[in-house]
């Protein structure tokens, strides 16, 4: 069953402190990133809170409202991918897309439901953002979730099967469309729920092309001064 994103005010020390966990099934927490906005679909900004990485699910919960959060468990969360290119959002940020369930005549509703009513239904978020006040976080936040991810892989998920992925949020043209997504593993920075280890090394392959090309071009002004 995909639960998709949810509300989420259980918290410990009479609803001032961490999330309640599921602690019988096995949830532990295994990130506390203070100074995480939240965007859901096109809707505004979410300002001052704290992102909660449990081995199960993301929690967010506001720092100013005690009965503002949210939370996703990992399986619902299809893609996951580092997003720093401003002409897919403004601000770095860890860009989520979120499985949900279909209408009964099998259409999805488009996030603009979610903009244009006052009254927020979550079960049709299919997008979330979270943005750290420190971009620098963002690949630690990004390992993590690949690594939770991996905890939780989809219930048909055979040994060996491959996955559908290469991501990058970076490569958004239109965002409502779940097309959007590059193929282009030399731009590729993100994620879908499986094996993380592809990710790592596409990313390594690209980290070493480009050093090998800085060190064609210093060779190729050494021999221009020697000229």
């Amino acid at each position: 069953m995909v639960l998709g994103l949810r509300n989420f005010t259980e918290r410990t020390g009479h609803g001032v402190g961490q999330p309640v966990l599921d602690i019988g099934n096995g949830e532990e927490l295994m990130r506390v990133q203070p100074g995480v906005d939240i965007v859901l679909a096109n809707r505004p900004r979410e300002s001052h809170g704290t992102l909660y990485v449990s081995n199960k699910k993301l929690i967010w919960l506001s720092d100013v409202d005690e009965a503002k959060g949210y939370a996703v468990d990992f399986l619902s969360v299809s893609l996951h991918a580092v997003s720093r290119d401003p002409e897919a959002y403004p601000i770095p940020c860890i860009y989520t897309q979120v499985q949900i369930e279909t209408e009964p005549d099998g259409d999805e509703s488009d996030n603009s439901d979610s903009e244009s009513n006052d009254t927020l239904d979550l079960s049709r978020i299919r997008e979330m953002r979270l943005i750290p006040s420190d971009p620098n976080q963002l690949d630690s936040l990004f390992e993590i979730f690949c690594e939770c991810a991996e905890l939780n892989p989809e219930p048909n998920d055979e040994e060996g099967e491959e996955h559908e992925w290469i991501f990058s949020a970076d490569q958004v043209v239109d965002e409502g469309d779940e097309d959007y997504i590059s193929q282009s593993p030399a731009h590729a920075i993100g994620q879908s729920n499986g094996d993380h280890d592809i990710a790592r090394t596409v990313l390594q392959l690209r980290i070493d092309d480009e050093v090998f090309e800085d060190a064609e071009e210093m060779e190729h002004d050494r021999n221009n001064t020697h000229n």
